[in-house]
């Protein structure tokens, strides 16, 4: 039987078959006393890389959007496989890294695209604090990355 959650992304285009499984030596999530940090998730669908490039030169600023609603996907796919959904209290913080052209300032709106994400999913739990960080270069050359910090009811 589907979970609500599962439900709700698969309404919205993600499939939970395919969960990402950690590329190096650190676990998708770890839970510590009443929190649980989610290790950096990024666009991947069905096991392929999905939004490789910089955001202003190889990719627009919509399909940044739409790689962080992905990754933000997978960040819930995680949560709800090593820990269930319905244990989370609130999404407190997302850390958002992308890379982009020079001349691209675009990130506040790239990332609104897991911002909305979480709230569409979640509702109020959903809300959250966030980073938005440009960085040099991400693995895989991924266009967007994040982290997320939830706390346990």
């Amino acid at each position: 039987m589907l979970s609500q959650l599962q439900h709700s992304l698969q309404n919205l285009g993600y499939n939970p078959a395919n969960t990402p499984q950690p590329g190096g030596n650190y676990l998708a999530v770890r839970k510590a006393a009443n929190g649980l940090y989610v290790a950096i998730q990024f666009p991947i669908f069905e096991q392929q890389f999905q939004f490789q490039g910089r955001l202003g030169a190889e990719l627009t600023t919509q399909q940044g959007y739409t790689a962080a609603r992905m990754a933000a996907a997978i960040a819930l796919f995680q949560i709800e496989k090593f820990n269930g959904l319905a244990k989370i209290a609130s999404i407190n913080h997302m850390d958002f890294y992308y890379q982009a052209s020079a001349d691209w300032d675009e990130g506040p709106e790239v990332a609104n695209g897991a911002s909305d994400l979480f709230v569409e999913v979640l509702g109020e739990v959903g809300q959250h604090s966030r980073a938005i960080l440009g960085v040099a270069q991400l693995p895989r050359n991924f266009s967007v990355g994040l982290t997320v910090v939830c706390s346990l009811g």
